[in-house]
């Protein structure tokens, strides 16, 4: 059994797709991070860094406990414990590493960062949401590209690169299907899978978040996420 912590955010789904996908048994234990669950002592001694998801894998290696937190660990892990999702060849797993790491290091920060000078900053600033919505814009591009030439991110073959993407360009890829067609045939060939559609529906958005129309987002929150609440361990 794996208890996944977390919630209705694109780096929680992309663990609860790959659960799903590799036929584990798992648990969520919903972390509600506009509440400050992630600032508990109880959610600390899991992960320091006070973000989600975790999981805790309770048939970790010699049949123990793991904790596992950062997305990328957690998908090769799974994977590695699987032995699914991955090529078996070098260079199809060193490609794999490398869209993984492509979403994990580029299109999850900067998409990230638009989402918060767009939508969650008190004030506007012009200059960081140009800045972020350039480079996300850049990065579908560069995945759009990607994607014209191979089925599946990481080449002919469905991998964890796939699953980690979806969460962040799944919308871009629907609202921008003209300006993005391959990335749009690829979205829609991830939802078709059943195990896709459920870890995209984990969780239950609050109003207060952009996929639940941002109604009531205050400064309670952003203390929460990015203030002082945040940085009072700090």
């Amino acid at each position: 059994m794996i208890t996944l912590y977390g919630g209705p955010t694109p780096n929680a789904r992309k663990i609860a797709i790959a659960l799903g996908e590799m036929g584990l048994e798992w648990s969520l234990e919903t972390i509600d991070i506009l509440a400050g669950d992630q600032l508990t002592p109880q959610f600390l001694a899991l992960n320091p860094n006070n973000k989600t998801p975790v999981i805790v894998d309770h048939d970790g290696p010699g049949g123990s406990d793991l904790v596992l937190w950062e997305t990328g660990a957690i998908l090769l892990y799974l994977a590695e414990k699987t032995g699914r999702f991955v090529p078996t060849d070098p260079a199809g797993r060193a490609i794999c590493w490398q869209w993984l790491m492509f979403q994990v290091s580029g299109v999850g920060p900067m998409f990230g960062q638009a989402a918060h000078f767009v939508y969650y900053a008190k004030d506007k600033h012009p200059y960081s949401i140009e800045r972020y919505s350039r480079e996300t814009s850049r990065l579908m591009r560069v995945l759009d590209q990607r994607l014209a030439a191979a089925t599946w991110v990481a080449g002919d073959d469905y991998t964890i690169a796939d699953m980690a993407m979806l969460p962040y360009v799944g919308l871009q890829s629907g609202k921008r299907a003209q300006t993005y067609p391959h990335v749009a045939r690829w979205a829609e060939a991830m939802m078709a899978r059943p195990a896709v559609r459920a870890g995209m529906a984990v969780g239950v958005a609050r109003p207060e978040t952009i996929e639940g129309g941002m109604q009531g987002f205050n400064d309670e929150h952003r203390s929460i996420l990015w203030g002082d609440k945040q940085h009072a361990g700090g």
